[in-house]
């Protein structure tokens, strides 16, 4: 991808009009006013100009959209995927072999960064919050630093800001990174366990074929590093990492010792990632531990929300896996009422139900095909019935966990399933909670 588009010849098709889409929309308006761009997108031409809207562009714009969204794709000469479009639907692979070029929102923001001081920052759980780290250690230290990417801030939307010696930090996930032609100067890796391999999302449905395809996609993080770059992970995930050809310098990290107020055990896996990022950047060991002191959970990720009467209540929305649960219910002693359940991603639940009957004294399950298949493992293991609720929104959930704890119990939420469903996100999931707790 060149870092100037030809706007005389190049008819570009956005597939899918995401945030990183909408990014890239304003950034190809004001830039190229010119060009001529249609925006392919399932949702109907009123729903993608409401969106228009709110984003403030008035160009005149063509469309493909609902049924025809996905066909035709060969007429354009220049296609950006949103991380929600599958790589391999037929419409992108006939444009392909037709001659179409093919890119993304952030392989065109890496193309044209000013600087080179990237850090990407990938794992199935804990990258927004190791990333964020990163980004405030950098800030104390005096240096300009941009946080984007997967944590909801495009980063074309700063890009025109950024100066040859700034720092940028990027959370990576694996739909971002499976087509990414570029790596940054430092990448991380959290962890990896098994996670977006069917699709739940109806208007972004990516997932990986296979847990292979979804690693593959997350080694594509430091696939063009060279042997000056460094490539951060997880010790408990070495032995993926021996099977690709990785040139730059491999460090592998365990758990922090440093002290810190982030609730969660494997916090501290997320604080040693950032930990080694700063110690490459040679900042300061006074200034890494006072930033990792003052730092607290992201919004929706283990966040603590309130005590009453001397339960404590916990969201964490964010957690839409098995793995991630199971962390979450080792974080607290027994005594946990769980609130989970929701839209399947193909997960195994075996693990997660055996963690289940060990700390948890109730849970609350919202509709959806994720929590017949949680039910159905308890059902094997004997859980008791008589523990297991059905709701059908998140007041009753809530009404549900404060009318059955008491003293010293936890109420957490933590879903190990996609929010889609009666949810339209993670976000609204965990808004819709702390809603509820505070009504209490």
């Amino acid at each position: 991808m060149q870092e100037t588009i030809n706007t005389k010849k190049e008819k570009i098709a956005l597939l899918g009009l995401g945030l990183e889409n909408q990014s890239l929309l304003k950034f190809l308006v004001k830039k190229y006013p010119q060009t001529d761009i249609t925006i392919c997108d399932l949702r109907t031409e009123k729903q993608i100009k409401e969106i228009l809207k709110k984003i403030k562009i008035n160009k005149k714009l063509k469309f493909q959209t609902e049924k025809n969204f996905n066909i035709e794709l060969d007429k354009y000469s220049l296609l950006f995927r949103s991380p929600g479009w599958p790589i391999s639907c037929p419409g992108i692979q006939s444009a392909l072999e037709k001659g179409s070029k093919f890119s993304s929102p952030m392989n065109f923001f890496f193309s044209i960064c000013p600087t080179k001081n990237i850090i990407g920052v990938s794992g199935s759980k804990g990258k927004g919050t190791t990333s964020s780290l990163i980004f405030e250690i950098i800030k104390n230290n005096k240096q300009k630093c941009f946080l984007g990417g997967n944590i909801g801030i495009a980063p074309l939307e700063f890009v025109d800001e950024i100066k040859k010696n700034d720092f940028v930090v990027l959370e990576l996930s694996s739909f971002q990174l499976e087509d990414l032609n570029y790596s940054p100067k430092i990448s991380v890796i959290t962890n990896i366990f098994k996670e977006h391999l069917s699709p739940a999302d109806p208007f972004n449905p990516n997932f990986h074929r296979n847990f292979k395809f979804y690693i593959d996609a997350k080694m594509n993080i430091a696939a063009s590093q060279t042997k000056n770059d460094f490539f951060i992970i997880n010790k408990k995930i070495e032995k993926f990492v021996k099977k690709y050809n990785i040139k730059s310098k491999i460090i592998t990290f365990n758990k922090s010792r440093t002290k810190s107020s982030l609730v969660g055990d494997f916090n501290q896996e997320n604080i040693a990632a950032a930990e080694t990022v700063a110690k490459i950047l040679k900042i300061k060991k006074t200034i890494i531990q006072n930033t990792i002191q003052k730092f607290t959970n992201l919004e929706h990720r283990l966040q603590f929300v309130r005590n009453i009467q001397g339960v404590n209540y916990y969201d964490n929305s964010f957690s839409t896996t098995p793995e991630s649960t199971i962390a979450d219910l080792k974080s607290f002693k027994k005594n946990i009422i769980l609130l989970a359940g929701g839209s399947d991603k193909g997960a195994n639940f075996k693990k997660l139900a055996e963690e289940i009957k060990k700390r948890v004294k109730l849970i609350t399950f919202f509709p959806g095909l994720g929590s017949d298949r949680i039910i159905k493992e308890l059902n094997s293991i004997k859980f008791p019935k008589n523990k297991i609720k059905l709701v059908q929104s998140m007041r009753e959930a809530v009404i549900t966990a404060q009318k059955n704890s008491t003293k010293n119990d936890t109420v957490l939420l933590s879903t190990a399933c996609a929010s889609f469903g009666i949810f339209k996100n993670y976000k609204e999931r965990g808004d819709l909670f702390q809603d509820e707790v505070k009504k209490i």
